[in-house]
């Protein structure tokens, strides 16, 4: 049984191809602990290689999404240099190692402070609550961000942007979140996962392997550059115009009615 002081990482699936991740821990405000970060990163890898899985919802319970690291369960860890995302072969839910091929849907409400953003941010699509909170604050505690918000600020919100919420550690809101490009959409207060869980179904219509390929593309771009990107385009539209599923799409087209995709 789960020790409730080290909280948990809940999983479950969902309509038999969504993988959902419940940060569990919220007598700390799901506050991560080693234990939950080894979790996390054990569901991501399943998601990643689980062919009947084809998108990831990672939510919460209780009122919040996350304070962020308990820093003194961490300080061995950072001490000695390591990202605790970084095991070696698995997934990092940040996206700064290996990354998850399928798409990852984040439901945030409430604190949602540092390696929250960070994670939040590693996804593909994040859903805010209207009562968000948001906090990138570890200059305050004498340490900078490592999870990715030095990067992505700057990539989403542009650089005066990045610098002024990183810089002087403020709070801002689901509304600013969204301005900025970290959040897709602002929903109100308890209708994050549901709206989070409709668009992971949304995705789902799609071919999975297309949708996979969609995603790849776009972080080639990112990684590599556009030429790179645009290189790899006729190679990957040939593979996948020899899968069943083109087939399958194809006949709908013809037939005019939804495709049945089955990951093939």
């Amino acid at each position: 049984m789960t020790d409730p002081a080290l909280g948990a990482i809940n999983v479950g699936i969902v309509d038999d191809h969504i993988l959902t991740m419940e940060i569990d821990r919220p007598a700390k405000l799901n506050g991560f602990t080693p234990e939950m970060m080894d979790g996390l990163v054990d569901a991501f890898t399943r998601l990643d290689e689980d062919e009947d899985l084809w998108c990831g919802v990672v939510h919460a319970a209780g009122p919040h999404f996350t304070a962020g690291l308990d820093l003194p369960r961490f300080q061995e860890r950072m001490q000695a240099g390591e990202r605790s995302m970084d095991r070696v072969g698995l997934v990092d839910p940040t996206s700064l190692g290996r990354t998850c091929r399928k798409p990852v849907v984040y439901a945030v409400k409430g604190i949602t402070y540092t390696v929250g953003i960070e994670l939040m941010l590693g996804g593909d699509i994040a859903v805010a609550a209207d009562d968000c909170r948001f906090r990138q604050h570890e200059p305050l505690r004498g340490i900078h961000a490592t999870g990715g918000a030095t990067i992505r600020f700057v990539e989403r919100g542009g650089w005066g942007n990045a610098m002024y919420h990183l810089l002087t550690s403020d709070e801002f809101t689901a509304a600013e979140a969204h301005r900025i490009g970290l959040v897709q959409e602002v929903v109100e207060v308890g209708r994050e996962y549901d709206r989070a869980l409709e668009l992971a179904r949304l995705i789902c219509e799609g071919a999975p392997k297309a949708v996979q390929a969609t995603k790849a593309s776009s972080w080639r771009y990112v990684l590599e550059g556009h030429e790179a990107a645009r290189a790899a385009f006729s190679a990957t539209q040939s593979a996948l115009a020899s899968t069943d599923d083109f087939q399958e799409g194809l006949r709908s087209f013809i037939e005019k009615r939804p495709p049945k995709f089955q990951g093939r």
